[in-house]
This record gives structure tokens, sequence and C-alpha cells, in this order.
């Protein structure tokens, strides 16, 4: 048997213990270095201050990009964070996870011109960084109006949901289900994307404009109901997401190594010690979006040798952009498209993962008939999640069915982020709590 001092990237099955702390901690260091005010100037400088700018029109919080960056220009970036906050009271966490080279970036007239756009995502997290640095709260509650709101979930939807509503003068609980608030910010996304503890201290910051209160571990339909919540509030927003994970259809499924890819992200997200955190030898990861990505590089940051990242459509298909897929190959994850997972294979546990090779035909995804295998002592799925709880609400596309701001089935219930159909993006969330937050409270003010 290895000695858990003898552990490297070459032991069999799933270890911890890999690589040495030195290395790990170089591994999982904030992947793009903060500005420092010279460079922001400069940054800053590229920006032709567009008039109906298509970044503008791009972000999904409508941030007036051009007169935040003008504000950096001009040596104000706490001014230009109040720009920001003021749509995106999470831009802190969305300069950081923001898919930024589809969306403003994508947009920029730098971008078409010289396929070298104005780095909007690096700049956001400047200004927004050296607002939330000051002591204080850059926000102020308007007068009390006695009106009592439930949020359920303290992810992007419900954090912003809830902080508009506080500026409005209600007050808040938040009943989540996990011991930490934050959601995907806090559990489910990259840890070099956050680092040092960045998705708690938003949150705590987020709090400084009082009026809310976070009751940790209160599930919808475990801890709480819907017909409890809306008995004792004048209105319940649900932002709690998607508790469950889309099943692996493929013979052997169930055999000890396959894993989810959230839980396993969530488990890296909540270590202290990432030495302690086991990883294959022989990864794959299974699924085309953000998730899968980071469930691979971050089996390949902790020491895996080889990381397989299988998809079963075409590359242009996949739900991560181009830059994301770029990023694993950088860090030496393979990437395998046009294949479909078939049977688990091994004795108990997983020790092979076998695929079809995979084809369109009218759109429609057909086998090929041809197989390979690869070598796995573990396998994560990341195909997706689904709607766990909808509180008897009416659904869509599996999801909690909302009409203009939120609205759901049942008056007095508004619903947002990502157990509502849409994008599942950070700043998709923030924006659909904050418009429901507004809706909210014409409702309540008549």
């Amino acid at each position: 048997m290895t000695s858990r001092h003898a552990t490297g990237p070459h032991t069999p099955g799933i270890a911890a213990g890999r690589i040495d702390v030195a290395t790990l901690h170089e591994n999982f260091a904030d992947l793009h270095a903060a500005y420092d005010p010279h460079e922001a100037a400069v940054a800053a400088d590229r920006c032709y201050f567009c008039h109906d700018a298509p970044c503008i029109t791009a972000c999904p919080t409508a941030i007036d990009i051009p007169l935040f960056i003008r504000q950096i220009a001009t040596g104000q970036p706490e001014a230009a964070a109040q720009t920001i906050f003021e749509q995106n009271i999470l831009g802190g966490m969305c300069a950081r996870v923001c898919p930024t080279e589809t969306l403003c970036e994508e947009a920029c007239v730098r971008e078409a011109a010289e396929g070298k756009p104005v780095e909007i995502g690096r700049l956001q997290r400047h200004a927004t960084d050296s607002l939330m640095a000051r002591q204080g709260h850059p926000f102020a509650r308007a007068a009390a109006t006695g009106k009592r709101v439930a949020v359920v979930g303290a992810g992007p939807a419900g954090l912003s949901c809830a902080h508009r509503l506080a500026t409005k003068g209600h007050d808040v609980t938040i009943y989540e289900a996990r011991p930490r608030a934050g959601g995907l910010n806090e559990y489910g996304i990259a840890a070099y994307k956050a680092t040092n503890d960045f998705a708690a201290r938003e949150v705590e910051w987020l709090l400084g404009i009082g009026g809310i209160t976070i009751e940790n571990g209160k599930a919808l339909g475990r801890d709480v109901t819907l017909d409890a919540l809306r008995a004792e509030y004048d209105a319940v927003f649900l932002g709690h997401g998607l508790g469950g994970v889309n099943a692996l259809d493929a013979e052997g499924a169930d055999r000890a190594g396959v894993d989810d890819a959230v839980d396993f992200i969530a488990t890296l997200r909540q270590s202290d010690d990432l030495t302690a955190l086991p990883v294959g030898r022989h990864v794959v990861v299974i699924g085309g979006g953000m998730t899968a990505v980071d469930a691979a590089v971050q089996s390949k940051l902790l020491g895996a040798e080889e990381v397989t990242l299988a998809y079963r459509r075409g590359r242009d298909r996949m739900g991560a952009s181009r830059y994301e897929q770029d990023l694993a190959a950088s860090k030496g994850v393979r990437l395998m498209f046009n294949v479909a997972p078939r049977a688990v294979h091994g004795n108990g546990a997983v020790r092979e993962i076998e695929f079809e090779y995979t084809h369109e035909v009218d759109g429609r995804l057909q086998g090929t008939g041809e197989t390979v295998r690869l070598p796995a002592d573990q396998v994560f799925r990341a195909i997706g999640q689904n709607l766990s709880e909808d509180g008897g609400l009416d659904r869509a596309g599996g999801k909690i069915a909302v009409t203009g701001p939120g609205r759901t089935s049942v008056p007095g219930i508004w619903a947002g982020g990502d157990c509502t159909p849409g994008e599942d993006l950070t700043v998709v969330a923030v924006a659909e709590g904050r418009d429901a937050a507004e809706d909210i409270h014409a409702a309540l003010m008549g």
C-alpha cells in the first residue's frame, strides 16, 4: 500500500496529496491578478465611451459601462463602483465570474475592430474592490415600511432581491438550506475565480445595508413550506436554485468513484486543506458547461495525472465559452467531443468508462456504433441540474414558470435565478432578483 507521503500524480485510484503544498497554492491562486491604479488607468483609456454603447445592451444588469470606465479614467474608482452597484449589487463577484468574453467584451467595439476588447471585467473588479475596501455600506435604507418579505435561497438572485427590498425600507428574512450564504458563488464556482473567501466577504458587505436576516439550514419543502411563508409574510421570493443533479444514463453508473461535479466543487470550495482532498489519477468529467470545465480544471490542479472532459456534441455546441475551453486545454485537460457515455466498467469501483461516438443527423444526436474506452478511477457528472422543489407552483421547461419580473402562478409569490427558465448565469440571477424586488415593492406599496 502506498504511504500518504509517497502519493503523487501516478498513484493509482483516488488519493489525496498528489502534489506539494507550494504547487497547490500556486495552482489555486487568483486566475487574473487585480489591476493596480496605473494599469486600470491605461486599460480605461482604451474605451471609446460609445454613445448607445453595445456593451450596456450586452450586460444582463444593464450597467452603464462607459460611465464607470470614464470614472476610473478620471481617478474616481469608488464613484465607478457606485455606478456598478446601483445596477448590480454583486458586481464584485460578477467581475470575477461573468463570461464577459461572450457578453460585454464580445460586444465591445474594440473587439470588432482589433480582436482585443476593453477589459471590462477587470476594470469592474478594480472599481468594486476599491469601494468594498472602505468602511461602511454605500447605500442607505429608506424609511421603514412595516412590510416583511421572505426570500428563499441566499444565492445571487435571493441576495440581490433582498438587498433591493432592504433599500426600499422593507424587512427581509432569507431562508438558506446550506450552512453558509452565497449559493453557487460560495459553493459552485472554481476556487481560483474567487480567492480569499471573497464570496463570504461579499455577503457580509451586502448585509451592511441592514434589515436583512439570514436563517441557515432552512430548506423549502423540508423546514419551511410555501403556505407557511405566504401566511407569515407580505410577499415571498423564491431564489433557491436547482437542488437535484441529472442522472447518468449509462450501465454501471452507480459504481463507486462516479460522483456529482457540483458536490466535488462544493467540497473543494469549503476545504481548508487541499492536500487532504482526494482526486483520481485518471479523471473523466462528462458535460459541456461551466461546471464541467471547473471540475476538470480543478482536478488537474489537484494533481490528477490525466483529466478528460467528454461532451456528447461538437465543440461549437458546448455551454462553456471558447475562452473557458481554452483555459481547460491550457491547464492540461484533454477535450473530447461527440462522445456519449454508454457504460462504466469496474469491479465495484470504476476502472474504465466506455463512450460511443456520436454525430448529428437533422439536428438529432445519434450513435455511430463505434466505441472507445478510457481509463478512469473517478468520473464526475456535470450534465445539468434539475428543480427538486417547486412549492406546488406551475412549471415551464422543468422550472418554476414566471411572467414579467418574476411573477409566479400564485399572487404574492415571485421567483428568479436558476429555479426559473432562462440562462443560468450569476449576472442574470442578479438582474432577476433586482427586477422582482422592484415589482414586489410596487405591489406592496399599492
